[in-house]
Formats: structure tokens, C-alpha cells, sequence
């Protein structure tokens, strides 16, 4: 009858009468209860939450963790996910629980405590248990983190921070555990605010009363420092040290402490660090061994106000003892390698002024000689002549331009013999895609095995499609009312063909009436592509190909007139009829550059005496058009491009295929576009090849979103376009251009291997470039910073002289607003760093001549960034040539 009655206090949800029952039950009573339990909370898993059967929720989760007689079985009801949001009362809790023996108490405290912080265990049943048990207090996350909050929480009104961790016995061993906890310190640190009673300070204030050892205290905030970590955990730690203020002698003991922080830590933390060191230093408590150690760290850091408060420690103290130049000036010159040629001068001053205290002769100079070839090319040869290992007239040498190799044509290899290999590239490309190469080879696979066996083509697809979204659906394919309705996302509806899991009315509409969606930017490329698809997926199901005459010959997409004519021969003999997707693709990569070979391939097709050996031959023969009128148009901070007509790709090519011709009008897109898929666009271009400045023209407003919306991938297409055939024109340079000024790192690399590219092959039309980025700059679309970023990524491989022709053209539109007196118009933000990289790459490639408004930037007052490097600039343009 007791388990009864609980059943029932339960289901009303009557938490204070199912306690009262619970008292008077035995443990054998009480396990007989747990079965209706466990069914009641079966059942109100299922009910809907705004259910009034959900009431029953926090006395089924007292009466069950009583009604458990194990440790384990209570621990897991209680931590229950489905019980998280609607649990009983930790004071109920305790009261059910509360007659237990204290060995089983804290076995259920610690296998709570255990539990992850998301568990949401409260923390007062937590400390509940543990006082009731007696047992030691957890050092998990999860109580480490109810009793910061616990203390925390009593802020107002019931005492400081400082008075509640006086009163807590166990305040040692949890402020250990928090220091010990990889990740508390980010979880917790907005509780610890600011001002007098801030956790910072109460913590500090029960250290100096003696509640906290002290040297546990430091050394801990110390270790947390040098084990590294997030920069927001390493705050805490940092700000807790200065609350503590170490005195001189315990900073003293921790010297090879802050030694390692400086060089390897966070940068705030490094500053800490070197402040400490800077002034142990100047009292005389660092040897000048223990000085060069820690400055060859620190100047080998990338972060410029790190390096420089070291050269003015340097200073300081080879001011002070002009002994430790011997042992100081070599750890000086590992600034010579420093990337900020600012830097690098700092360095090399220094160096000059305390030269004299060195020996004539000796390691020390030997060691400078050989850090100096670290230095940009004007700083170098300034300091072999300080050295003395180059004569006083010397002029610097100028660095051989380095690019990368011309990429190469690869041929594509024959499709698959076997199906299971077939199967084996499909089901890579299903899952992570790939190149051209490598998706044609793969199309033109699977038309040669359905048209040979198809069943044995489907038992070797088979586990490769298993799990495809698609699989298995075919009714609602055979409705039109599939996935396929609006795209053939890729090679899937070709496969999808294979397995009749594309219902014939869906293949046929797309082949006859073709897509009824708006027309986008990215129409003219992307319905000639999925033409072709839609197509072989609809001739699998009706009359397989023998093979497609469309795969390139070419990774890029270009196909060789002979193969295609043999291929065209091949269907005369078999009597097939030649897909119109496919033939029009077939035009559009053909080969006719080479005029012998295409005349000859013309007559060979000619003779065949079909439609398409006709439409072949005229298309081989005749001249390929020039490139439609390109305008340049603005749109907000954007310059674009307009492009005109294609008139052959007009006439009788396919409906599909003529959007590919038809003019690119900046201001009559539809805003609805479903092509957000980037990895698409390596396939467009094979769609056209030969044709780049088209091609750049139709994605130049995508590339553009990097620069000026910050979207990310958008670039990854560069340095395709820049490899593919074709004139390189306005739009591809303005698509390099956004690029270069990208908002992530990967698009700017992107570009910068299409810029390499470009020159490599000699495409590249520096003055047009830059001219473009100057424009661009001046109307806000790009930020100069990121820009300096991506040039100098350039110039380091090699590629001075390429690097500087673009920064001759770009230059002078951004120095020409440039006022001669500091009181006028400031410095575009990032010139400084613009003029460094062309500098730099103006002293390598021996670059000479005068630059347009250079003069007014170095003439001005003061000694800013830009000052600096227009007069380096100004010198390297004026001076002697190399012989």
C-alpha cells in the first residue's frame, strides 16, 4: 500500500507528502517502488512538456533517488538529463536522502561531483551531502565552480568575498583546485570583477593574512602563466600576481621564470614579464649573461613594442656599463633579422654607438658580420661598412627575382576499367569532392559502365551510395517533388540515374524545358555545367553513350581537336546520337589556338558527313572571336566590370548554354541567388576554357565580398583562374586586387599565388594592378593593412622586382593626398607599411627612378612610420646602381 501511495503523491506531484511517505518506508519497501518509478518516468519522457503529467517531475526525482539503494543507481538518477530542468529541492533532496549511512553519502557526493559542469548538479546539494557525510571535499570542475559561485553570490549583504573565504575551511584547497583546473579560469573570470572587493583582492588580502600561503599562492599564479593557455585565463592569473605584488626578492627567485614568459608567452603576459626583468636589470640584479639570454628571445618575437622596450633596455645598460658590450651587442643583432625594418635600424644604431667598446678584432665582431647578412639590403651594406667588410663605396647588389614554375598542362587519364575502382573514385567524390580531372574522368566513367554492364556498375556503387540522401526515395523523386527538382547537386544526380532514384519526369523536364529558376550573376556558368549533367543522367536512364565527347584532354578543361574528332568518328560507327549538352561542351573546350592542327581536324570532320561534323569543321575553321567590350562600373565602395555580348555562343548552341554568351549587366541581377556552394566554381571554369577574362568577369562580384563584406572562400578561385588560358584583363586584375586585401588569411594566399602566377607567366600587368589597388584603397573597399600583409607575403618568396612594379603604380595615388606639412591630411592607415614592403623590395630588385609625391612624404616633420620608410624609399630610388 506505501508504494501505492507514493505512486500517487507522485503523479499529483506532491513532493512535500512523497518525502513524508519515503520517511516511514523501508529499504526493502522502497525497492520494491523503484519499478513504478522508473515506468512513471518512461512515460513522462514521451508527454509533450506543456503536459500536466510534467508536474510530477520533482517528487519523481526525490522518490527515486531514495528508492535507489546504490551509491552509483542514485547518482546517475539525480544527475538525469531528463529530470535537469524540473528537479526536486536540494533541501528536499538531503531530507530523502538524509538517513543513509556517511560512507554511502559520500560515494553519491563524489559521483556527482564527478559529473560535468553542464550536469547542472546544484552545488548546495553537492556541499549538502558533503557535510552530512563528513567526507573530504571534491576538487572536480563542477564544485570547484558551485563554490566560487557560492562565495561569490553573497557579495551584498552578508559580508565581502574576503570574510566568507576566512570563515570556509576548505578555501586552500579549492583556490589549489582552481589553479590546477584547465578550464576554470575562463569560465569563472567574469564573476571576479573589479574594484576593492573583487575576487582579485580578497584573495590577495587572506594571502597576506596568512589563510593562503603565500608562496604557494605565487608560484601557482606563476606556473598557470608559464603553462600558457587561452589569453582571457591568462588574464586572470596575470591580474591575481599583481594583486599579490611579489616583492624584489621573490621576483628575484623567479628570474628564469619571467625569462620564459618573456620570450614564449602571450603578449600581455611577456610585457609583465619584461618589465620585471627591466627593472631587476637596471638594479644590477642580472648578469649581462642572463640579459643576452632573455634579449635573444624577445627580439626574435614578432610583436614590435616587445622589441623595442628591449633595444631601450640594451641601451640603458650598455650606457651604463660600456663592459657588456662584448657579451650585449651580439644579443642586439638578433634584431637584425627582426621583419619591421624599423626595427632592424634600431638594432643597427645601437649597435653603431657602442661599437668602439669592442675589441678590434674578436668573436663578438665576427658574430655581428654574420648576423648583418639578416638585414634588409640598404641596412646591410651600412653595416659591413661600420664592420669594415665592405669598402665605404660600395653599392648594394641587386637580388635575383624568383618566381614559381609555370604550371603545366596534365593530361586526364582514361576513365576506370574495372567498376570497382569506378566506385572507389565516386565515392571520394561524393564525400569530399575534387578537382576536374578528377570529376570528368569519373562522369565519363560511369556513362562507359552503364552503357556496358549496369548492373554490375550498380552491385560495385552499391555501398558507396548507401548512405546517400537520396537513396531509397525514389517515390517522392518519381513525383517531381525530390531533391532533384531544383539542382543535380553534382555527379549525384548521375549516379542517382544509375540506381533509377531520379524519377523520369524530373530528367526529362530539365533536358527539354530546362530550369525555370531566376536567372543570377552565376547562370551563364552554372546552368552550361549542370546541363551537361542533367542530360547524361537522363541518357543513362533512356540510350547510354558509349562514352561522352566532352572530357577534356587537359586538366583545365581543354579538349584536343583530334580526340574529339575520333570520338565523333567512333559515334558515326556505332550510330549514336551525340548529346547536345555534351556536343556544346565539347565546342566550348575544343582547342583551335593551333590553326594547322584545327584545319586538319576540320577536314576529318567534315568527311564524317554528320550534323556535328559539319558544325565541327566551321567551328575549327573559323576565327576566334575577340573578347565582347569590357566597362568598368562602380557600386558602393566596389569597382566591377560590365561585359557584353559573346555572339558565338549564340545561334545553335543549346538554351542553356546561350547564357554563357549574353551580357553581364551590373545593376540587373537578382538578388535570390542558391549558388553559395564555392567548391562549384573549379567546374565553371572548365566550362569555358581559353575564355579567363569571361570567366572573371561573372565571379568578379563573389571575390569582391572578401575585401568588402569580410565572407570567407570566396578567393580560393584565383589561382585556378590565374593557371587557365586566356587574356588577362581588367577583371581578373581587380579580382586579384580584392583578393590581395582579403579579410582571412587563406583568400589573401589565394591571391597572392594567382599574382605569382600571373607572373610567372608573364600575364601580369603590374601597372594595372597597382593602379586598380590605389583606386580600390581610396574608395574604402580595401584596407591598406591587410593589403602590406599580402605584398610582403609576395616579396618574400622572392619576387622583389614583381612586388615593386606593382607598388610603383600603387604608390603615388595614395602619397598624392598626402599633405608636405603633419599639420595637413594624415596618412592613409597602413601607408607606413606599404612603403616598408616597398622599400624592402625597391633595395633588393635595384629599382631607380623617381616616384611621383614620394619627396612630399619624406620631407615632412617628425620621425612617424611613414616618414621613415619614404626617405628609405626615396634613398634606395637615388642611389648608385650596382655595377
Amino acid at each position: 500500500m506505501s508504494g501505492e501511495a507514493l505512486l500517487k503523491a507522485v503523479r499529483a506531484g506532491s513532493t512535500v507528502q512523497a518525502a513524508g511517505l519515503l520517511d516511514g518506508m523501508t529499504d526493502g519497501e522502497r525497492r520494491a517502488s523503484l519499478p513504478t518509478l522508473k515506468e512513471l518516468r518512461k512515460e513522462l519522457r514521451a508527454a509533450p512538456w506543456n503536459a500536466e503529467s510534467r508536474t510530477a517531475y520533482p517528487a519523481l526525482h526525490a522518490a527515486g533517488a531514495a528508492c535507489h539503494t546504490g551509491a552509483a543507481g542514485a547518482a546517475a538518477w539525480i544527475a538525469g538529463a531528463d529530470m535537469r530542468w524540473s528537479q526536486a529541492s536540494p533541501g528536499v533532496l538531503l531530507h530523502v536522502l538524509g538517513d543513509r549511512e556517511s560512507d554511502w553519502l559520500a560515494d553519491v557526493a563524489h559521483r556527482l561531483a564527478t559529473r560535468p559542469v553542464t550536469s547542472r548538479i546544484p552545488y548546495a546539494l553537492l556541499s549538502g551531502l558533503v557535510g552530512l557525510s563528513g567526507c573530504e571535499v571534491p576538487t572536480t570542475d563542477a564544485y570547484v565552480r558551485g563554490w566560487f559561485e557560492d562565495i561569490g553570490a553573497s557579495w551584498q549583504g552578508t559580508g565581502s568575498v574576503a570574510e566568507r573565504l576566512r570563515q570556509d575551511p576548505a578555501v586552500a584547497r579549492m583556490v589549489t583546485a582552481f589553479f590546477e583546473s584547465p578550464q576554470l579560469a575562463g569560465e569563472i573570470a567574469w564573476q571576479f570583477g573589479d574594484g576593492p572587493g573583487s575576487w582579485y583582492n580578497a584573495l590577495a588580502k587572506v594571502t597576506r593574512e596568512g589563510v593562503l600561503d603565500r608562496k604557494v599562492m605565487v608560484d601557482a599564479c606563476v606556473a598557470r602563466l608559464l603553462r600558457g593557455g587561452a589569453a582571457a585565463d591568462q588574464r586572470v592569473f596575470l591580474r591575481l600576481l599583481s594583486c599579490l605584488a611579489p616583492t624584489r626578492d621573490e621576483e628575484r627567485e623567479r628570474t628564469a621564470d619571467w625569462t620564459a614568459l618573456a620570450t614564449e608567452a602571450t603578449p600581455t603576459v611577456a610585457s609583465h614579464a619584461q618589465s620585471v626583468l627591466a627593472s631587476l636589470a637596471l638594479e644590477g640584479e642580472l648578469t649581462s649573461d642572463q640579459l643576452a639570454e632573455l634579449s635573444s628571445g624577445v627580439l626574435f618575437r614578432t610583436e614590435k613594442k616587445l622589441v623595442r622596450a628591449q633595444l631601450v633596455l640594451l641601451g640603458k645598460i650598455l650606457r651604463r656599463d660600456p663592459t657588456a658590450a662584448e657579451t650585449l651587442l651580439p644579443a642586439v643583432a638578433q634584431a637584425f633579422g627582426h621583419e619591421d625594418t624599423d626595427v632592424q635600424e634600431r638594432a643597427l644604431k645601437l649597435v653603431e654607438r657602442h661599437l668602439p667598446a669592442l675589441p678590434a678584432a674578436g668573436d663578438a665582431r665576427d658574430r655581428l658580420s654574420g648576423l648583418a647578412g639578416d638585414l634588409s639590403p640598404g641596412l646591410r651594406l651600412r653595416a659591413r661598412r661600420l664592420l669594415g667588410d665592405e669598402p665605404l663605396d660600395s653599392v648594394p647588389a641587386v637580388e635575383e627575382e624568383v618566381l614559381p614554375a609555370v604550371p603545366e598542362r596534365v593530361r586526364l587519364a582514361a576513365a576506370p576499367e574495372s567498376a570497382a575502382e569506378l566506385a572507389e573514385e565516386v565515392g571520394a567524390l561524393l564525400v569530399s569532392g575534387g578537382g576536374v580531372a578528377t570529376f570528368e574522368r569519373a562522369l565519363d566513367g560511369l556513362v562507359r559502365h552503364a552503357h556496358r554492364d549496369r548492373e554490375r556498375l550498380m552491385e560495385a556503387l552499391d555501398p558507396v551510395v548507401a548512405r546517400r540522401w537520396w537513396k531509397d526515395d525514389a517515390s517522392r523523386h518519381a513525383r517531381g517533388s525530390g531533391p532533384f527538382r531544383l539542382s543535380p547537386h553534382g555527379l549525384d544526380v548521375v549516379v542517382a540515374a544509375v540506381f533509377e532514384q531520379v524519377g523520369m519526369h524530373t530528367l526529362r523536364a530539365a533536358v527539354q524545358q530546362g530550369t525555370t529558376e531566376t536567372n543570377c550573376r552565376h547562370s551563364g556558368l552554372s546552368r552550361a555545367f549542370e546541363a551537361r549533367l542533367w542530360e547524361v543522367a537522363y541518357r543513362i536512364r533512356t540510350e547510354p553513350p558509349p562514352f561522352l565527347l566532352a572530357t577534356p584532354t587537359w586538366d583545365t578543361g581543354l579538349l584536343e581537336a583530334d580526340d574529339l574528332v575520333a570520338r565523333l568518328t567512333e559515334y558515326r560507327r556505332l550510330e549514336t546520337r551525340p548529346g547536345a549538352a555534351d556536343f556544346a561542351q565539347a565546342l566550348l573546350r575544343v582547342r583551335r589556338d593551333d590553326r594547322a592542327t584545327a584545319a586538319a581536324a576540320a577536314a576529318r570532320a567534315r568527311a564524317l558527313g554528320s550534323p556535328e561534323g559539319y558544325r565541327l569543321a566551321q567551328w575549327l575553321t573559323s576565327e576566334a572571336p575577340l573578347l565582347p567590350a569590357i566597362r568598368r562600373r562602380t557600386s558602393g565602395t566596389r569597382v566591377l566590370v560590365e561585359i557584353g555580348e559573346l555572339e558565338e555562343v549564340q545561334g545553335l548552341f543549346p538554351p542553356e548554354f546561350r547564357l554563357l554568351g549574353r551580357p553581364v549587366a551590373l545593376f540587373k541581377d537578382r538578388w535570390y541567388c542558391r549558388h553559395w556552394n564555392t567548391a562549384d566554381r573549379q567546374h565553371w571554369l572548365a566550362v569555358a576554357p581559353g575564355r579567363r577574362e569571361l570567366l572573371a568577369a561573372r565571379l568578379l562580384h563573389d571575390i569582391s565580398t572578401v575585401a568588402v563584406d569580410e565572407s570567407r572562400g570566396e578567393a580560393a578561385v584565383l589561382p585556378l583562374l590565374a593557371e587557365t588560358d586566356g587574356t588577362a584583363g581588367e577583371a581578373l586584375h581587380l579580382a586579384v586586387a580584392y583578393g590581395l586585401a582579403a579579410r582571412h588569411p587563406e583568400d589573401r594566399l589565394a591571391a597572392v599565388d594567382a599574382l605569382l602566377v600571373l607572373a610567372a607567366r608573364g600575364d601580369l600587368d603590374a601597372g594595372r594592378l597597382g593602379s586598380d589597388l590605389g583606386e580600390l584603397v581610396e574608395r574604402g573597399a580595401l584596407k591598406p593593412s591587410r593589403l602590406a600583409e599580402s605584398i610582403r607575403t609576395a616579396a618574400a618568396t622572392g619576387a622583389y622586382a614583381t612586388v615593386w612594379s606593382v607598388s610603383r603604380a600603387l604608390l603615388p595615388r595614395l602619397l598624392s593626398g598626402l599633405a608636405a606639412d603633419a599639420s595637413g591630411p594624415g596618412p592613409v592607415r597602413g601607408l607606413g607599411d606599404l612603403l616598408a614592403v616597398a622599400a624592402d623590395c625597391a633595395e633588393r630588385s635595384g629599382a631607380r627612378g623617381a616616384l611621383d609625391h614620394l619627396s612630399r612624404a619624406a620631407e615632412r616633420r617628425g620621425s612617424s612610420r611613414v616618414v621613415v620608410q619614404a626617405r628609405r624609399l626615396r634613398t634606395a630610388l637615388t642611389q648608385e646602381a650596382a655595377a
